[in-house]
């Protein structure tokens, strides 16, 4: 009986017959105190606005600044400080705020239906791309005299031209989402069945939920500016409003660190958003679904 076993050939490159023990290599360690204090995002950013709060205070104080026209980060702080102990800030806010959500949650809304009138239809999705193509390089700033001449000087105007700034954003990130899910996710619907609403929400909102995001958080930012501007104009006109009538007349009175104190409300108040609201959203469902890094 014929042995058939061969024997197999090794290069010897490839061969290691002594194991070594590993050296300036890191495989397991314990971070230090300032390595896990780093990771935290919340405090990276934090670091960011504490330099740049440095550079305003150390620039304001060193160099050549008329207070009348760029006041220390200090003294705006003290009036910010005076003004919500007073309630005119707290006023201030709230009056934006409200109009904010109002014309946040109508755009949102909106968007959504037309959203699922271009699924449901290749006419509602041609309707679509073309008022998207229209009105989302339309600023919305520019149709404040139509609001006014036809709403009046008042909350509705105000909600109008946030709507505006909403709508379109929204309606195109999330359709552009949309177009992007992968034909096994649509097969996969169709095959359960699904059609019309339960399609949209079931199978086309997870797997496009990274751009939805993106679009909440874009007409999020143009509805805040736009907002802000609208305010602007709207107190010149009446006297009333929010941040932007603020930063309006306590300009027109020369009252600088006030104007700066109503600006890092606008801004406080963008952070909070973004890093309370859009980043525990993202971090919920998007990086956990991983989708996102």
């Amino acid at each position: 009986m014929t042995d058939t076993t061969t024997d197999i050939y090794i290069r010897p490159e490839f061969e290691v017959s002594k194991l070594e023990t590993a050296t300036n290599v890191d495989v397991e360690r314990r971070l230090s105190l300032i390595e896990r204090i780093s990771n935290i995002n919340a405090v990276r950013k934090f670091t960011i606005l504490l330099g740049l709060v440095a550079i305003w205070e150390i620039y304001t104080r060193i160099g050549d600044v008329e207070p009348l026209l760029f006041p220390t980060f200090s003294d705006s702080a003290v009036v910010l400080w005076e003004t919500l102990l007073s309630g005119l800030m707290l006023e201030k806010v709230w009056v934006s705020l409200y109009v904010l959500v109002l014309g946040y949650i109508a755009g949102v809304v909106l968007a959504a239906a037309f959203l699922v009138f271009a699924v449901m239809s290749r006419i509602g999705s041609d309707f679509l791309s073309t008022m998207t193509a229209m009105f989302q390089p339309l600023p919305a700033i520019s149709l404040l005299p139509l609001a006014m001449l036809w709403f009046g000087l008042g909350v509705p105007s105000l909600v109008f031209v946030t709507i505006h700034s909403v709508l379109w954003a929204v309606a195109l990130s999330t359709h552009t989402g949309f177009m992007q899910v992968s034909e096994t996710l649509r097969m996969v619907g169709r095959n359960y069945g699904l059609r019309g609403i339960p399609y949209v929400f079931m199978i086309l909102v997870p797997a496009a939920f990274a751009s939805i995001l993106t679009g909440l958080k874009v007409g999020w930012a143009f509805a805040w500016r736009t907002l802000i501007g609208a305010e602007l104009v709207f107190g010149a006109a009446s006297g009333e409003g929010g941040l932007g009538w603020m930063i309006y007349e306590k300009g027109d009175n020369l009252d600088t660190p006030y104007v700066f104190a109503a600006l890092f409300a606008v801004i406080v108040i963008g952070l909070i958003v973004e890093n309370l609201i859009f980043r525990n959203v993202e971090i919920s469902t998007v990086q956990k679904w991983g989708m996102q890094r």
